[in-house]
């Protein structure tokens, strides 16, 4: 895929922007992204991202930097360098500083995106029964007794009640 901006280059960045619900990809390549923010470079560019995410230095985390993970040894220093954990242990290390950053970007530290096709079908009528349970809280909120009877016989059924009176 070519560069939105130069039509040139190949684009190797990619992202997406969300403004008032409508969502907008960009396609750019690394000298483009360069020469948007006046000059600095890519890296100086994915540092600042970074930064904006995790918060170095305007959420306090500065002063906590010199702790690590105990499994893998990687200090909090280095995962805001690089944005990437060491290991799986790493999210409890830095939990209280991930948290923030996970609530800030997804909205909440909860996965909700699609699950895996191999993840089974238990975990696909778990989300359902989920799903369905805020959906009859709503209705029952918005006082629309006909679909909420309706959910509930579906959760019921989901549940391994099946007894629909």
């Amino acid at each position: 895929m070519l560069c939105e901006k130069c039509k040139k280059n190949a684009a190797t960045i990619f992202y997406q922007q969300i403004i008032n619900g409508e969502k907008r990809e960009y396609h750019i390549c690394e000298e483009c992204a360069v020469k948007m923010q006046n000059g600095v470079s890519f890296d100086t560019i994915f540092k600042g991202f970074l930064d904006s995410f995790i918060g170095m230095g305007s959420t306090g985390y500065t002063t906590q930097s010199s702790f690590s993970c105990p499994t893998c040894k990687l200090s909090f220093e280095a995962f805001k360098q690089t944005g990437k954990v060491g290991c799986a242990d790493c999210y409890n290390a830095f939990k209280e500083q991930l948290v923030p950053v996970l609530k800030n970007i997804q909205g909440s530290i909860r996965h909700s995106g699609k699950l895996p096709k191999k993840a089974g079908a238990e975990l696909y009528a778990k989300r359902e029964l989920e799903n369905l349970k805020n959906q009859l809280k709503k209705a029952v909120e918005k006082e629309e007794y006909e679909e909420a009877a309706k959910l509930r016989d579906r959760i019921r059924n989901l549940e391994g009640g099946g007894n629909n009176e």
